[in-house]
């Protein structure tokens, strides 16, 4: 048993105010067997772990692509999803097999120590497999510098012309089932309305839904929303320009007509959903959201929008609708680090209004409910193993440049 204190921590269970002089007590399993307050005498005991700093529960990566993690620092900014898709598809495989894999073993380290315990991740092909396999399985030590990770992989697929959606949904469960027999979660999910035929959004969807959840980018620019809704802008261009097919003209917005396609006899859609980035959702989307599916959640990615587009979500709005919101870090070819504080830390700077604990909420609790991980994960509670995690150099609460976090259990 350890027992951990620090000068605060933010437990989640009820409450995002943080909790003065907290001393946890946890089990060899990682599991918490109690969540107390320590005296300033009971510092002397040799046996109590005192950290400088706060402690918050492990967080959650709602969205991530760690396959790409070879391409940091490769992709120009600001030039909007149509640019970004060019880039996407001149540099993927730029870099060969084994710096794909070296590039991908540097973030599965940082993820393990910075106190990522899980991560929503999308793959579009089997690399990614072995280490996930790995951080799963890995069994932490006093001597070791690393922490086992959840992963829950979603195999991504694209196509826009019909007569291909069945060999590529072939395809896809393929590579799902791949990750299946190496003991991961997996399945099938559909990448986007611009990306995807209607009939393959719709069965992908479906197949996918049979596993529980699916993860969707959804409404992540004015580009994908203006394709949907008026057939025009630089994406729909794009697409045209390559002689790809794209979606229906709808004159409703990207989310309804995701929606449209997978709501079947007026019934909620089933399961749980992560609709990814969420930059153009407006009142009329988040309505429609809530009429149809039963368990959505809205994962923000600030730092990769902030690289494609120069725009962030409309967080008040959505905290106004009291939406499900969680944290994710996308991939290194829209972003220059992967690093769960510093995307808080972009989120307390845009609205600083909002309580850190706030922020914690959606990057671990919230997190933990969309992976169905809430029972073991997202606060520090008797009974949970979220993973304990130290952050440090706060000011008054609030995440600075110099603010850094490290597992401790």
């Amino acid at each position: 048993m350890r027992k951990i204190a620090s000068d605060y921590a933010y437990t989640l269970c009820g409450s995002i105010r943080p909790l003065k002089r907290p001393l946890i007590h946890v089990g060899d399993d990682g599991k918490i067997l109690s969540v107390g307050q320590y005296r300033d005498e009971d510092l002397s005991a040799s046996d109590i772990e005192y950290h400088k700093g706060t402690i918050v529960p492990g967080f959650v990566n709602a969205h991530c692509h760690i396959e790409l993690s070879h391409l940091k620092g490769a992709f120009r900014q600001a030039t909007g999803m149509s640019g970004f898709i060019n880039q996407i598809n001149q540099l993927r495989e730029s870099v060969g097999p084994e710096g794909r894999k070296k590039a991908m073993a540097e973030e599965f380290a940082n993820f393990s120590k910075s106190g990522v315990v899980a991560v929503s991740d999308i793959s579009n092909c089997n690399e990614s497999f072995p280490f996930k396999k790995e951080y799963q399985n890995l069994r932490h030590t006093a001597e070791d510098s690393l922490f086992p990770v959840y992963y829950r992989t979603y195999v991504e697929l694209f196509g826009t012309e019909k007569e291909d959606a069945p060999s590529i949904l072939e395809g896809g469960q393929k590579v799902a089932d791949q990750a299946t027999a190496m003991g991961l979660d997996a399945s099938v999910t559909p990448h986007s309305c611009y990306t995807m035929s209607p009939k393959l959004l719709e069965i992908t969807a479906r197949r996918g839904l049979e596993s529980g959840s699916i993860s969707y980018h959804s409404q992540e620019s004015q580009e994908e929303e203006d394709m949907i809704m008026k057939g025009s802008g630089a994406l729909a261009d794009n697409y045209r320009g390559r002689g790809l097919s794209t979606p229906p003209v709808t004159g409703g917005t990207a989310l309804e007509y995701f929606i449209d396609r997978i709501a079947e006899d007026g019934r909620k859609v089933k399961g749980r959903i992560n609709l990814v980035h969420n930059v153009v959702i407006s009142q009329r989307s988040i309505d429609r959201a809530k009429e149809a599916l039963e368990s959505p959640f809205f994962t923000i990615c600030p730092l990769s929008n902030i690289f494609i587009h120069r725009a962030l979500p409309p967080v008040r709005l959505m905290m106004e609708n009291g939406l499900k919101i969680c944290i994710g870090t996308d991939s290194l070819s829209s972003n220059l680090i992967l690093d769960m504080v510093r995307e808080m830390e972009c989120i307390q700077e845009n609205f600083p209004d909002l309580e850190l604990g706030q922020i914690l909420l959606w990057a671990c609790s919230n997190g933990a409910e969309l992976l169905g991980k809430q029972d073991i994960l997202g606060s520090l509670e008797e009974g949970k193993a979220p993973g304990i995690v130290l952050m440090e150099n706060l000011e008054q609460f609030r995440i600075t440049s110099e603010t850094k976090s490290s597992r401790l259990i």
